[in-house]
């Protein structure tokens, strides 16, 4: 029964592609992931960089014998936990987007 629910004609489906509505979520949906991605990867292959063009920076002591390097490949566990949230708190509001398409796309297949 549940499977049924989804079910739609194609023209349904590319009215749905083609709304307002649904350019606005993929928008919105953009606007989050491409930068978080491009800051991700950036800050994710700084550690290789750095360790290799300033290998006495990264081998700065902080505390006892732990330095910069240690410490900053730690915090990329913290920062992909961080933008991890991040996305669960925007994805909230892409579903509500997304709800709002779905409820748009059943009242047209209703009204066929």
């Amino acid at each position: 029964m549940a499977e049924e629910r989804y079910q739609t004609s194609q023209a349904i489906w590319d009215k749905m592609a083609n709304s307002q509505e649904f350019k606005d979520l993929m928008a919105t949906k953009r606007t989050f992931i491409v930068p978080a991605f491009i800051f991700f990867v950036l800050y994710y292959f700084a550690l290789p960089v750095l360790d290799g063009y300033a290998p006495q920076f990264m081998a700065t002591k902080v505390i006892g014998n732990v330095n910069l390097a240690y410490l900053f490949a730690l915090s990329q566990f913290f920062m992909a936990w961080i933008i991890a949230g991040l996305y669960v708190k925007a994805a909230n509001n892409f579903d509500r987007l997304a709800k709002d398409i779905v409820a748009k796309a059943e009242t047209l297949k209703g009204g066929k």
